[in-house]
């Protein structure tokens, strides 16, 4: 069980590295002016999405899943289990909306300002610091 904590929490590192990333190299792209400047975003964003953030998410779920089916009993009774994982869905939500903006500006069809992504940027960094609270005090 130990192993498979550490692997998740090892995925989850990873996930929020690109959530916290990519909506900044928006802000970038959303602000650059010259062709060359956002063909270089475009192959950073479409990297970091496909290569890191959806096998980080893939591997957060998938073994996530798997420790709560371990001890389903135990955790189907916790409050502090249940908003953590409406909050894991937001974040997924939140991973898809990513995506979109992704072909938007690889499209060259994005209408958002750099500082509408400054502000999107930050909504992960909530979700991290509640699960922390969540999982580590379990208030309720």
């Amino acid at each position: 069980m130990l192993w498979l904590k550490a692997l998740h929490l090892i995925a989850v590192v990873c996930w929020f590295a690109g959530l916290f990333y990519l909506p900044r190299l928006f802000v970038y792209h959303a602000a650059t002016e010259d062709t060359p400047g956002r063909e270089r975003f475009k192959i950073m964003e479409r990297k970091l999405y496909r290569g890191i953030m959806w096998p980080s998410l893939v591997l957060t779920v998938v073994l996530g899943g798997w420790m709560l089916g371990l001890n389903w009993d135990y955790y189907r009774t916790q409050g502090w289990m249940h908003a953590k994982l409406a909050l894991v869905v937001l974040l997924v939500i939140y991973h898809l909306l990513c995506g979109r903006y992704l072909q938007a500006f690889a499209a060259d069809r994005n209408t958002k300002t750099h500082v509408f992504f400054r502000i999107f940027n930050e909504l992960p960094v909530f979700a991290l610091v509640a699960i922390v609270i969540l999982v580590i005090v379990r208030p309720f």
